[in-house]
């Protein structure tokens, strides 16, 4: 009975019937059976996505078991999906990202940015701010927010402990708790490593625009930096507004900084190692393909493999590095290494499946023909005003995020952008990567991001406090990435 009250049953046969009633009763395109079974298998997945019938991993084998079912592409074809290299590229970053963690690299980096800017509570809130930025630029956003809550956390305390701000105190907490969920988010969106719709875009595009050649590491920083660092400013001066008006007057002992940083003490063998390892990563990325200046073009180091140049990406260079801090080994720790299976087995296998499922969707929508019966369909755009239609996308993005995971929202959005695109004359890149910027932009709800979960989950904040910061953060973030995306897309994806 409390099953069916809660509503847990309503939502698990929603996606059934849904797929039932389009298999049975809708003809998309008459002769060609494939797009309708492709549609009813996409809505009951897009169902259980956005409803959460069933955990978000479990949703994503349907499309393994539906697609060969109903003949559209046969297990083979949609085994791999599950298994492409862009998952690889997310794989070698989570390693990194271990790697980090084990070492305490990151509580270094931390400390030593507090240490020097925690002297105020709005300089304090920016150090936050700016530590989970970069930080999260190269690791997801939920590892960086459990990364970094506890020392937030133990901020809150020490203020509250120097008794400066008892006026204030509830909201410096409310403000460093959310900066933290919202910069964490933010920082993601600056590289094609920082969080999962990136990547997922980014193996979409690729295979959908094999010929392009105008995407990579360094081009999505061009686009993905600038939009990030300006909502990164806007989220700050926006929480210093809500939160933490007449506090200008009051300084912080920022001795509890220090102190935790001496605590580290100098740099260990294996945090520089890390360290390098991190940074010679960052680059071998960023100058992998040609870099064209404009006056002169500063060839890529993937050149050197002359004619299979094409067969090394990003993910080959995630995985080389990772690879090399499994065999480096340990000073301080006799008898292990930088990197242990022990560390790479935390390897999340539920959003590997989520990648997976919306790879699978993606090349089901392009055997069964559904792409073409959907841009078919969109050709009323074709003559519609560019900002309108990419501002439209980036507020239905935006809007499901809120609701479902980033992962699904990205993946269920990209395959109907890439049929609107080929209904018009508009650069694929400008209507993807606003797509796939906006999916990180869920700063309304606790349930929206996971960082916005950690941090609800202190106990600190009320849902009103991060309903009304992100809902004028998410209207900030729809027209930063719109116009950041039309004018920089002129220069760069014309």
């Amino acid at each position: 009975f409390s099953f069916m009250k809660n509503g847990s049953l309503i939502r698990l046969i929603s996606g059934p019937v849904a797929f039932l009633f389009i298999l049975f009763f809708v003809d998309l395109e008459p002769g060609n059976h494939y797009a309708t079974k492709m549609a009813a298998i996409t809505a009951w997945v897009a169902i259980w996505w956005l409803t959460e019938a069933t955990h978000l991993s479990v949703t994503a084998l349907l499309p393994f078991l539906l697609i060969p079912i109903l003949g559209v592409a046969d297990s083979k074809m949609v085994a791999a999906q599950y298994m492409d290299q862009t998952i690889f590229l997310f794989i070698g970053g989570f390693l990194l990202a271990f790697a980090i963690e084990r070492w305490n690299l990151h509580k270094r980096i931390a400390l030593s940015i507090l240490s020097r800017l925690g002297k105020s509570p709005a300089t304090l809130l920016a150090g936050v701010m700016i530590t989970a930025y970069l930080i999260s630029m190269w690791i997801s956003n939920t590892a960086t927010t459990m990364m970094l809550i506890s020392a937030v956390i133990a901020i809150i305390l020490e203020v509250e402990e120097q008794s400066l701000m008892p006026k204030h105190k509830d909201r410096f907490a409310k403000a460093v708790l959310i900066g933290l969920a919202y910069a964490a988010s933010i920082g993601g969106m600056a590289t094609l490593v920082g969080t999962p719709p990136n990547m997922v875009f980014y193996k979409t595009y690729l295979d959908t625009y094999p010929d392009a050649g105008n995407m990579s590491f360094f081009q999505w920083f061009l686009v993905g930096a600038p939009v990030s660092l300006a909502l990164l400013i806007t989220a700050f001066l926006l929480l210093k507004w809500l939160f933490l008006r007449g506090t200008a007057h009051i300084r912080f002992d920022t001795s509890y900084f220090t102190f935790s940083l001496r605590q580290l003490g100098s740099m260990s063998y294996e945090e520089r190692t890390v360290a390098y390892i991190f940074g010679i990563t960052a680059v071998l990325w960023f100058t992998r393909t040609n870099i064209d200046f404009g006056s002169f073009m500063m060839p890529g180091w993937e050149g050197i493999f002359g004619a299979h140049a094409n067969f090394i990406t990003d993910s080959t260079v995630a995985i080389a590095m990772a690879f090399i801090l499994f065999l480096i080994p340990s000073k301080n720790e006799k008898g292990t290494n930088l990197l242990n299976w022990t560390e790479a087995a935390r390897l999340p296998f539920g959003i590997i499946l989520l990648f997976g499922s919306g790879f699978a969707l993606a090349k089901g929508f392009e055997v069964s023909g559904l792409s073409n019966w959907l841009a078919g369909q969109l050709m009323f755009l074709e003559h519609a005003n560019i900002f309108l239609v990419v501002a439209g996308i980036c507020i239905i993005v935006c809007v499901i995020s809120e609701f479902a995971s980033n992962i699904a929202s990205i993946q269920l959005a990209l395959p109907i952008l890439i049929a609107i695109q080929k209904a018009t004359d508009i650069p694929p890149l400008m209507l993807l990567v606003p797509a796939t910027l906006a999916a990180s932009l869920g700063f309304m709800l606790p349930v929206a991001t996971a960082p916005n979960t950690i941090v609800f989950g202190s106990g600190r904040i009320r849902a009103t406090d991060m309903r009304n910061a992100g809902s004028l953060l998410d209207v900030a973030g729809i027209i930063l990435i719109t116009l950041f995306s039309l004018l920089i897309g002129n220069l760069i994806w014309q």
